[in-house]
């Protein structure tokens, strides 16, 4: 079975991720919420590496519960920061509590986050054809810009587009990948 070049056909946790969960259209605030913050987190480390510690970070944060995440003050911080199983980094760390919070926001006036994310594109995914995958694109400077804007941190274009990517609003499955 032929996949994406980047899925290691000798890491389980990889071809999992794509073979059931990499562009394929989500809605859920709450795996929104997920993918954001573990999106923000991988910034500078490869995908893999958030993958292998995504349960403890799932524990850590109380299974991406936005409310609680947005409520967490310097103790919890303090307390994140000694746990072994996530990406300790204060930036990071600060940065998903803020964002908890925006993230609220853009829920209270789009009605839910996967309201506003979708808007971008009419609720339509967008499949590249061209067969390149790009790591940016106007559409991922255009939210990052927004996201930006409202406040959020770690959300940069490419950090975006991988976003995207990852909820299924842009479909880069590979011509010749099963997926496609």
């Amino acid at each position: 079975m032929k996949r994406c070049f980047w899925a290691d056909e000798n890491s389980e946790i990889y071809l999992k991720y794509h073979d059931e969960e990499w562009g394929v259209p989500k809605y859920d605030d709450r795996e929104l919420f997920e993918l954001l913050i573990l999106e923000s987190f991988q910034a500078g480390l490869a995908w893999i590496t958030v993958l292998k510690k995504r349960e403890a970070f799932r524990k850590a944060f109380d299974n991406f519960d936005v409310k609680k995440v947005a409520s967490y003050d310097e103790h919890k911080v303090e307390e994140l920061l000694q746990n072994e199983g996530i990406i300790r980094s204060r930036g990071k760390i600060n940065a998903a509590i803020n964002n908890a919070k925006i993230f609220m926001e853009i829920q209270k006036e789009y009605g839910s986050f996967s309201n506003y994310i979708w808007g971008f594109t009419d609720n339509k995914v967008i499949k590249n054809t061209s067969g390149k995958i790009p790591v940016s694109t106007p559409l991922s400077d255009k939210i990052s810009k927004d996201l930006k804007k409202r406040g959020m941190k770690y959300v940069g274009t490419v950090i975006i587009y991988s976003y995207l990517q990852a909820i299924g609003v842009v479909d880069d499955h590979e011509k010749d990948c099963f997926k496609y």
